[in-house]
């Protein structure tokens, strides 16, 4: 492996969580997701070739590669917000805790319950901060208002933004800061109780303020939720992420643990990439 990488790794993860720099192992772990043999089509053209990837409960999974390589296209697969692309036809097996979410009898509603998004561009409605949170449980039927209030409460503290916001819960959600409307977001996906996380470049449009608080956030939700992000940032990947799988041209070409995909990477296209020969 090259001498510029492992420097660069360690001294990242350093700088990100000093003496407390060592994350739990994540190879003993049981699969949250078992993908395999995974292709899949827009129309004719090939987006996904032969994709197999094992995703570990309780941990993060950064997704990494250039543009238009497959990574958002592979998290949307996931919980099947890829089937509101028109002419999408895939092949292989989706496995979520042992049972293909693939197939015919999936409840679609409940799947997207345990499996939630976090776009690119933060989202907000057009309504307040707590009718924003409360938003999934109330089109589940959940109509109690002391319930709610927990919900709330419970689901901004997860995204640490309680104590900005707790005293305006009634106002626009319109009006938060870019970084808070993100975490916004976040709160929003784990009031219906998920228990997997997926971030779409989630601070890609952040102020690097908002994007530490973002990278923190990820760091303490892993402890309870299983986390999949696709990012471009090399760095962001190092800090937060337990496993590194790298994408390129809709191929997987090397997955594995973080600090072995950035110190040790066994394929050469993954070394070139990390260290910015290409991409």
């Amino acid at each position: 492996m090259t001498q510029g990488v492992a420097p660069a790794f360690s001294a990242i993860m350093s700088e990100r969580y000093g003496n407390q720099q060592e994350q739990a192992p994540t190879g003993h772990r049981a699969s949250k997701f078992s993908v395999r043999n995974l292709s899949l089509w827009y129309g004719h053209k090939q987006a996904l070739f032969d994709i197999s990837l094992e995703v570990p409960e309780r941990s993060v999974m950064a997704l990494i590669g250039p543009s238009g390589c497959g990574k958002s296209t592979f998290l949307s697969t996931l919980n099947r917000m890829i089937d509101f692309v028109e002419g999408v036809r895939r092949e292989g097996t989706i496995l979520l805790d042992g049972v293909d979410v693939n197939r015919r009898d999936c409840d679609l509603v409940h799947l997207r319950r345990r499996v939630g998004t976090v776009f690119q561009k933060s989202n907000p409605f057009p309504k307040s901060i707590f009718e924003n949170v409360v938003y999934g449980p109330r089109v589940a039927g959940l109509n109690d208002r002391a319930k709610l209030a927990q919900i709330c409460e419970r689901s901004l503290t997860r995204a640490a933004l309680w104590n900005e916001v707790k005293d305006r819960l009634d106002e626009s959600a319109l009006a938060l800061s870019g970084g808070q409307a993100q975490r916004l977001c976040i709160a929003r996906a784990l009031a219906t109780d998920p228990e997997v996380l997926l971030l779409d470049e989630p601070a890609s449009a952040l102020d690097p303020a908002s994007t530490s608080r973002i990278e923190d956030l990820i760091f303490e939700l892993k402890v309870n939720y299983t986390i999949v992000i696709v990012t471009h940032n090399m760095q962001q990947a190092a800090r937060v992420s337990d496993q590194t799988a790298f994408f390129f041209e809709g191929r997987l070409v090397e997955s594995g643990p973080t600090n072995e995909i950035y110190t040790r990477p066994k394929i050469k296209q993954t070394e070139d990439y990390i260290t910015g020969r290409f991409g």
